[in-house]
């Protein structure tokens, strides 16, 4: 059972940054894809960014985050991450962390069904 650890949240003023940390001690997280969804009060998860497996670098972003978050991996720490920019209340949300075995998202993001194993999840709050 993957157990998968999200880090990093917390509160940040609006035009403030924030990096999301997401871990697997003891699972190899280069195996799986990793999508970081997020779900605000009363509103139902959504996808915010994505990352294949290592077979290949696509990543896709929602449309509401492009230009401002960016995903990426370390292999060699084992996690990946996502750097959001520019924050803005409306970023507000609790953000998970999914994983997904040897999945690519070059040809869009995965839903959320197809993720596997999700996290507990972090909270992001944007405001002055």
């Amino acid at each position: 059972q993957v157990q998968l650890v999200e880090s990093g949240g917390g509160l940040v003023q609006p035009g403030g940054s924030l990096r999301l940390s997401c871990t697997a001690p003891g699972f190899t997280l280069a195996y799986y894809a990793i999508g970081w969804f997020r779900q605000a009060p009363g509103k139902e998860r959504e996808g915010v960014s994505c990352i294949s497996s290592n077979n290949d670098d696509a990543t896709n972003y929602a449309d509401s985050v492009k230009g401002r978050f960016a995903i990426s991996r370390d292999n060699a720490k084992n996690a990946v991450y996502l750097q959001m920019n520019s924050l803005k209340p409306e970023d507000t949300a609790v953000y998970y962390c999914a994983a997904a075995w040897m999945k690519t998202v070059v040809n869009g993001p995965l839903t959320l069904y197809e993720y596997e194993y999700w996290g507990q999840g972090t909270q992001v709050t944007v405001s002055s």
